[in-house]
């Protein structure tokens, strides 16, 4: 029996972990949930946004399943997620964005997967102010090791999952030292790849192009901070958030999360959409190895999905949280 450290979250993160928990249960998935707390709930119980108890259970266990969490507003409080990825060096962030069948959105021939440096760029947490000229610097750090890493991993991506083509997205049209060495570094690997085709795309044309003719795109890779944007841009194209999962992978460790926030302001309504998370979950079983039972769960999912009736309401239908999880149980 695999042990993976649950961390349920926060606002919704208990309901839609709840769901997770069930369909793994009835879908008899070998996997025990150690259960941890992290960001409010965990600041409110304990004054830790990361508790030590939770970083003992990632390093023993080396895999997580993450729901939302809210990190307290105010001066001082470091953003969660940031933490989490820069502890563990979980420098690739994996966003695949893939049409659905019966699932809304302005595309239905969008199959990409977005490769985001996790740990470098503007949130590398390097920023000075000059409070005598009231003058803000915020320095972003991208090294060659950094930048080889995260660009290595998505052609070896590609190469694994029979992709046809990887872009390198920058900026190096302007910063010519930081996204310019990202770029450089990118052609050099892509020698390595010859069957890999290779494009590059300034980040401001990416996002024209990804919202004309996304289905011209494959694998893309970038630098934190368009990552960021891009992730959120590329799940609109699917249907938003609430759909598209996502993973931060290192070397031994991995946490799959829920992308989309905590929703306070429908928390313990039995209202919310577990999708996202149970498709960070499946990717989660395929990076376990467990394949057979990743593809079962996303078969009974995306045969609900299709069922516009039988979904929640977000996604067009009239179902509860828990009525959504047992349609998608009943389909296993």
């Amino acid at each position: 029996m695999t042990v993976v450290t649950l961390i349920p979250g926060d606002g919704i993160g208990p309901e839609i972990s709840a769901a997770i928990t069930q369909i793994f249960e009835a879908a008899k998935v070998p996997i025990t949930f150690e259960e941890q707390i992290a960001g409010l709930t965990a600041f409110e119980k304990t004054g830790d946004l990361i508790p030590q108890s939770l970083i003992d259970s990632i390093n023993e266990n080396k895999v997580a399943l993450k729901g939302p969490l809210t990190t307290p507003v105010g001066h001082g409080f470091r953003s969660v997620n940031v933490q989490l990825r820069q502890k563990f060096d979980l420098y690739q962030n994996i966003r695949p964005c893939k049409s659905i069948a019966g699932v809304n959105s302005k595309f239905s021939n969008v199959d990409l997967v977005l490769f985001r440096e996790n740990t470098e760029g503007l949130y590398s947490g390097f920023e000075i102010y000059d409070e005598r000229n009231q003058i803000a610097d915020a320095i972003a750090r991208i090294s060659r090791k950094g930048s080889e890493r995260i660009i290595r991993g998505a052609f070896e991506y590609a190469v694994s999952q029979n992709r046809k083509s990887v872009t390198v997205v920058h900026k190096a049209n302007i910063m010519k030292q930081s996204s310019g060495m990202f770029l450089r570094i990118g052609q050099e690997i892509a020698k390595e790849f010859p069957q890999i085709q290779f494009y590059d795309r300034i980040i401001d044309n990416m996002c024209m192009q990804l919202v004309m003719y996304p289905e011209r795109y494959d694998v893309l890779v970038t630098t934190n901070m368009f990552g960021d944007i891009l992730s959120d841009l590329t799940a609109g194209l699917v249907g938003g958030l609430g759909i598209v999962p996502g993973a931060n992978v290192g070397h031994g460790k991995a946490i799959f999360e829920a992308v989309h926030g905590s929703a306070p302001d429908i928390a313990g309504q039995n209202k919310a959409n577990p999708t996202a998370f149970l498709q960070s979950a499946i990717m989660m079983l395929h990076y376990l190895n467990m394949s057979e039972a990743a593809q079962r769960i996303e078969t009974a999912l995306f045969t609900t999905l299709a069922d516009t009736p039988k979904c929640t309401r977000d996604l067009g239908g009239s179902c509860s949280t828990t009525e959504f999880t047992q349609n998608i149980i009943a389909n296993l």
